[in-house]
């Protein structure tokens, strides 16, 4: 996929998904409160098909976020190279305190393996030998980086460096990068990547091998994600996700400034569990359902059944009713064979809140042959055509009868009369 295409699906969906996550994030007044045993002075997690907030805690506050700013280097990274680019390693000399790949000078790595090491070693290194080869320049690479916060409306973040260290006007909030790693969790490389207990580097001068720095993706098999950090200013910060495949949901959360490792990842794992006992999956539409049913020309009294293509199930809270809705647009009035069993006719919209969140197919439950002369002759002369003409030929043969006998009638009438004298 090129990255052209790679930056369109990408704006489509952050579109999509921000916009979702923007009535959210103006009713954050009404956000549930988290639970006592979520230690982190500010935290959120989200149900991610419909952006709902499960529970948040002073979420627009703007804080230092460490590493997770890096999320937003993969982004531009994603949107603006190709996974097979290579770029030359940049002139980033950091001290051994530093997370990093170990580039040499002059080295040349693929971005593929740049993003693993960025996102699983959270690599300083990596973080700015992409933003040169993306941008050309830390200087350009930051200014694109606040361009596209202003574009996805994440309006309490600001980029100064693309690495996350602490500097004066580096900022995010909780909510800003819960809706950030829902965007990037629509890229199925990043994706995996953030959901590995490690990965291996294969380009460059030497093979690499490097452990995820998100602990709790090696400790829990329904963690999949996503960004740790820490630095002085910011504390210990996750961006965290998880899956309950047992109930089909999927959540992204976010803790920051808490005071250690072991705090941090309990804060993620409450919110994690906190989260999924607040949603429930409905089926809105099952497959096969009977829909419709639409009349098949030149069978009098024939109809074909009009069914789901497939199954559609929505998350909802607990404990709420669901606006959850349905309707069948596109239907043909009437329908003629050849016809297969599962040719698409319209389809059918869910909606949830008044807002459609999926379409499905309307598919014809059976096969319907092509109809015969006999079958076409039958349906025309008892259809509404042939009786009318008949209607009016009838009609016509009385008018013209009509005028006739009037016609005989006065001629009678005229040789009778006497002549004159």
């Amino acid at each position: 996929m090129t990255a052209r295409v790679v930056r369109t699906l990408l704006a489509l969906t952050a579109c999509l998904l921000a916009a979702a996550a923007l009535g959210a994030a103006e009713a954050s007044a009404a956000d549930p409160a988290c639970p006592d045993s979520v230690v982190a002075p500010s935290a959120i997690v989200i149900e991610v098909s419909t952006g709902e907030v499960a529970c948040a805690r002073d979420a627009d506050e703007r804080r230092s976020v460490a590493s997770t700013t890096k999320l937003m280097t993969a982004l531009l990274a994603l949107e603006r190279a190709e996974l097979s680019d290579v770029f030359t390693a940049a002139r980033y000399y950091p001290p051994p305190i530093e997370s990093q790949i170990g580039l040499e000078p002059g080295e040349r790595m693929a971005v593929r393996d740049l993003m693993r090491g960025l996102l699983v070693e959270s690599a300083n290194d990596a973080a700015v030998t992409l933003a040169e080869g993306v941008a050309g320049s830390r200087r350009a690479f930051v200014r694109a980086m606040n361009r596209r916060a202003a574009e996805l409306r994440l309006e309490n973040t600001r980029y100064a460096n693309p690495i996350g260290l602490d500097e004066q006007g580096n900022f995010s909030s909780a909510r800003d990068l819960v809706r950030l790693a829902v965007i990037l969790r629509t890229n199925r490389f990043f994706r995996t990547t953030v959901d590995r207990p490690s990965v291996n580097l294969i380009s460059g001068n030497r093979p690499r091998r490097f452990a995820n720095r998100n602990t709790l993706v090696n400790e829990y098999r329904w963690i999949n994600g996503v960004k740790s950090g820490h630095t002085r200013q910011a504390g210990y910060v996750l961006v965290g996700s998880g899956r309950d495949d047992s109930r089909g949901i999927q959540l992204v959360s976010a803790v920051l400034g808490t005071p250690s490792p072991a705090t941090r990842n309990a804060a993620t794992l409450a919110l994690l569990r906190f989260g999924f006992k607040r949603f429930r999956r409905l089926p809105v539409v099952r497959r096969g359902q009977v829909l419709e049913r639409v009349p098949i020309r030149y069978r009098r009294g024939a109809e074909l059944t009009l069914v789901a293509g497939r199954g559609v199930l929505r998350v909802v809270r607990r404990g709420q009713r669901p606006d959850v809705t349905h309707r069948v647009v596109g239907r043909p009035d009437d329908v003629s064979g050849p016809i297969v069993a599962g040719q698409s006719f319209g389809a059918v919209e869910v909606l949830q809140d008044g807002r459609v969140v999926g379409r499905v197919p309307l598919v014809a439950a059976s096969s319907v042959p092509a109809a015969d002369f006999e079958q076409k002759a039958k349906a025309w002369f008892t259809g509404p055509l042939p009786i009318l003409l008949a209607f009016a030929a009838l009609a016509g043969t009385f008018l013209v009868g009509r005028q006739l006998s009037r016609s005989l009638r006065d001629g009678r009438r005229t040789g009778d009369e006497p002549r004159a004298a």
